[in-house]
């Protein structure tokens, strides 16, 4: 069982953990764990707008692969706040609609890491070959890509979820606690599925080292347009960050195993130090990271502050 703690991309907490009190501490830290998400998508719907409102970045396959990345996050944090809510309030699904939830879940936690590798080779044409960077990264070619993404991002779950069907003709018609583990039917659909997130995460580490190498080089290199080469080599960089985050989701088991031991005895204690770990390295990596990423960015700034704070000044008054 210690191996699909390991399986978080459906952010689903245990009831053995939720089960307290509804006193005030339990009521706050349920208010923060939801409402922490559904800010974080608001500011992701103003720069998903932001983008939108200029014909310019709604043209370049950089701000499509970046409002992309806005919508997938956004989704899955929708989904983390569902997930706790389910898992708090102790309620069954049926296997549909918990396949369903699952399967949304599962796939953008798998697309952003992916993702994040098409962003950096697009950045990798555009300062490798910068005369032929509009005919290869085609806003078709980056819609494609965009497609490859959701279908390497859902095939383990997809799978797993037909395997479930195909094995138990009455599967979508019973109840159950929504969460990965329920889906598992055979050992070997758990190793595929680590071995899976494992190659995923190994071959866009792979590409983003590769891509970060090749544009300091080139910006070394190049006697002109510098600067350009130089932004690229921070925009790569920043994606590594990123890609840093998003991995934070595959220690959890291992920290919380670890404040397990920590705790000891003190099960008050342990729900706590679990608690914080939930929002610190499952909620609050997938919050910062599209900020981070879309506040650095000189357009997307300006917007994002005219839409956020003027916007929201002039409808206050």
């Amino acid at each position: 069982m210690a191996g699909t703690n390991e399986s978080t991309e459906n952010v689903f907490i245990s009831q053995s953990v939720v089960k307290s009190e509804l006193d005030a501490g339990y009521i706050t830290k349920l208010v923060i764990a939801v409402l922490l998400p559904l800010f974080s998508v608001y500011v992701n719907c103003i720069m998903l707008y932001a983008l939108m409102s200029k014909s310019v970045l709604k043209e370049s396959p950089r701000y499509i692969l970046f409002a992309h990345m806005l919508f997938n996050d956004s989704v899955h944090l929708i989904l983390t706040s569902l997930f706790y809510a389910l898992a708090v309030a102790f309620l069954k699904l049926a296997k549909a609609v918990c396949s369903l939830i699952l399967f949304l879940s599962t796939t953008t936690f798998l697309n952003a890491p992916l993702n994040l590798a098409v962003m950096s080779l697009e950045r990798y044409v555009a300062i490798r070959f910068p005369l032929r960077h509009a005919e290869i990264a085609t806003l078709k070619r980056t819609y494609i890509a965009i497609c490859f993404v959701w279908l390497f991002g859902s095939l383990n779950i997809l799978t797993d979820i037909i395997f479930a069907a195909v094995m138990d003709p009455n599967f979508f018609y019973m109840q159950m606690y929504c969460s990965r583990e329920q889906i598992f039917i055979k050992p070997w659909q758990l190793d595929l599925y680590n071995g899976c997130n494992v190659f995923y995460f190994v071959s866009v580490t792979a590409i983003i080292i590769f891509t970060y190498i090749s544009i300091m080089i080139t910006a070394r290199s190049m006697s002109s347009n510098k600067d350009s080469a130089k932004k690229a080599h921070r925009t790569v960089l920043l994606h590594f960050i990123q890609l840093g985050l998003c991995l934070t989701s595959f220690v959890y088991g291992s920290i919380e195993r670890a404040l397990y031991l920590m705790a000891g005895s003190d099960t008050a204690l342990f729900k706590h130090l679990r608690y914080l770990n939930f929002l610190i390295v499952l909620v609050l990596p997938r919050c910062l990271s599209p900020l981070i990423y879309g506040l650095r960015d000189d357009a997307v700034r300006l917007l994002f502050k005219y839409y956020f704070c003027y916007r929201s000044t002039k409808a206050g008054h």
